[in-house]
């Protein structure tokens, strides 16, 4: 993992100074709301639909068992409401499932980050300075700024690996970390990279993709992507360099952002992303990204231009960890038939190769009836940070499926790290199956959300716990989202989901044959809609009715993404369509546009 220097250390613990000093003057009121508003969201901090929402920055998703601690006692002491806070959370029904408020909990995100919900506001310069003592903080996880850097959770590890992006992601969060060029662009901002052939880092669907490859003379370089985005308007990115030399990465990123703050637009928030630009300006974009960026290297004397001792410095950081031999051997432990048939379920689902063919990577998941997909307890932070220490050199990795990754695991640890997951409810064998679903917050918490996610997602996981069935139906992804803004990633589902308003009553579009570039059957691509929008109580069905289909369709033990290209979307629709209530049909013979 990437250490912070000395300087990085004081500028954050100078940062929570300075938060601390902009919190005091707001609450005694010498800064008005408004004032403080843009001091806030610098620092990570936004106030949603009851309580402030911190995010956490996790840079491309490494995080330590130290750095996992310090998050399980900021849940535990103050992810915890004020009672005016919870019981109007409570009035207005804002629950998962039904009785249960997910309070003193984090939340892993799709970008990599760590959310907090109920921090109260006057205790936020409090958390700000504990995470300064682990190197953590929220800067740039707000605002029209260069985002979190992201990353593929197997980096550096993946048996697939044409090069390990950490270093490449760490020089470019220093890089774009308070560039004052870029601080007001026109809209959020956000990268990926991969150096794998397999695109787990949902790389097409950024402001700017980054593949790692070797030219014909094994020299490393980036294809270059730019222009993917979700929300109103899903986009694919656009390749603008087929090739670009690794050293230049960010004088490229400089001439590809320059051209963005110059052109993008600021008078419409849906129309502001560069997606949007690259569309309308086609050619031209791609031709002044050229243009500037040859004025870099010329006349600017390419000033970013990345020196081999640089990234040696920066790339040490990222050399394998020393292992000490691990709990206890596979021919120590003797399972029950039963306790057998689970084991490897878990060791196909869970746990993937590892460069290291003694070693192997193994997700913990973080998707369990009863809680929200992600939400993590200050408990659950603890023992994570405890399987990291014992099994993982003390260190994990946030997935872009809202998941907590161990790297360093030990072939022969498995069934003792096994036995401990289980012990703590962390090894359900559910990883990229239906209930490993992706959603957001929704509107349990989002002020900007029309609909709820989580209780949908509960309904859906209820009704497919049994594990048989679950395994016999194979990978699935299955997104909620629950606005546009697409926070959870629908676009991109095998089964996507959105919650629409209609009336002030949560209706929901469903679309299929989603795919993040992740699969290797088949490229990124956005799903389509089935037809009209479903009530929320309808939603289970129609999940259950494509489901049902696939079944009936699938060619032995094709997946369903594979069986939706072979056979195209008219079966699965009319079978999602076929689901609807009475009620639905009724109000759509009154004349109601649903």
């Amino acid at each position: 993992m990437y250490h912070y220097t000395e300087f990085d250390k004081t500028f954050i613990q100078q940062r929570a100074a300075q938060y601390r000093d902009q919190l005091e003057r707001h609450l005694a009121g010498k800064l008005s709301f408004d004032e403080f508003k843009p001091l806030r969201l610098q620092n990570g901090w936004y106030v949603q639909r009851y309580a402030p929402m911190l995010r956490v920055a996790v840079p491309y998703g490494e995080i330590s068992s130290q750095q996992l601690r310090v998050l399980s006692r900021i849940a535990n002491e103050y992810d915890q409401p004020s009672a005016e806070v919870f019981n109007k959370a409570i009035g207005t029904q804002a629950t998962w499932g039904t009785t249960h408020l997910p309070i003193g909990h984090g939340h892993f995100s799709t970008r990599q980050n760590v959310q907090f919900n109920w921090i109260p506001l006057e205790k936020s310069a409090e958390v700000m300075e504990l995470l300064a003592t682990v190197d953590m903080h929220g800067i740039q996880t707000s605002g029209n700024c260069i985002r979190n850097i992201t990353t593929d959770e197997l980096a550096g590890i993946a048996v697939d690996e044409v090069v390990d992006p950490r270093p490449y992601a760490e020089l470019i969060r220093q890089w774009s970390t308070l560039h004052p060029e870029f601080a007001p662009l026109p809209r959020k901002f956000k990268i990926a990279i991969t150096g794998a052939t397999n695109d787990r880092a949902a790389v097409r669907w950024h402001d700017v993709g980054l593949y790692l490859v070797k030219n014909d003379e094994g020299a490393i370089g980036f294809r270059v992507m730019v222009g993917g985005g979700m929300g109103r308007t899903p986009v694919l990115s656009t390749e603008i360099r087929t090739f670009l030399p690794w050293q230049q990465v960010m004088n490229y990123l400089q001439a590809i952002v320059r051209v963005y703050n110059r052109w993008g637009r600021r008078d419409n928030l849906y129309k502001a992303r560069i997606k949007i630009l690259v569309k309308a300006l086609g050619q031209r974009y791609i031709d002044e990204v050229e243009e500037e960026y040859q004025q870099i290297l010329s006349q600017d004397g390419a000033p970013h231009t990345i020196s081999l001792a640089e990234f040696d410095r920066v790339a040490a950081s990222f050399s394998p960890p020393a292992l000490h031999k691990q709990a206890s051997s596979s021919n120590t432990i003797a399972f029950a038939p039963a306790q057998q048939i689970e084991y490897a379920r878990w060791l196909k689902q869970n746990v993937a190769a590892h460069k290291n063919p003694l070693l192997c990577a193994v997700t913990l998941s973080f998707k369990r009836l009863g809680h929200a997909p992600g939400d993590a307890s200050a408990e659950q932070l603890k023992q994570a940070a405890d399987l990291a220490e014992q099994f993982s050199a003390g260190e994990a990795r946030i997935t872009h499926d809202q998941n907590l990754l161990l790297p360093w695991v030990q072939v022969d640890a498995l069934p003792a790290l096994w036995l401990a997951a289980k012990k703590v409810n962390l090894a359900q064998s559910n990883i990229r199956l239906l209930t490993d679903m992706i959603a957001c917050p929704g509107g349990d918490f989002c002020a900007l959300a029309n609909a709820r996610s989580l209780p949908i997602a509960s309904q859906i996981s209820a009704r497919y716990q049994d594990m048989d069935e679950l395994h016999d139906l194979g990978e699935i992804d299955l997104h909620i989202s629950g606005c546009i803004n697409s926070c959870g990633h629908h676009h991109s589902g095998h089964i996507g989901i959105l919650g629409v308003d209609k009336d002030g009553q949560e209706w929901y579009q469903v679309t299929l044959a989603g795919s993040d570039g992740s699969d290797l059957s088949g490229p990124a691509q956005a799903g389509k809609v089935v037809g009209p929008a479903f009530h929320a109580d309808e939603v289970p069905d129609v999940v259950e009715a494509i489901l049902d289909c696939y079944c009936r369709m699938r060619h032995n033990h094709e997946t369903l993404i594979d069986t939706l290209r072979r056979c195209g979307q008219d079966e699965f629709k009319n079978a999602a369509n076929n689901a609807r209530h009475t009620q639905t049909n009724a109000l759509e013979l009154e004349g109601e546009s649903v």
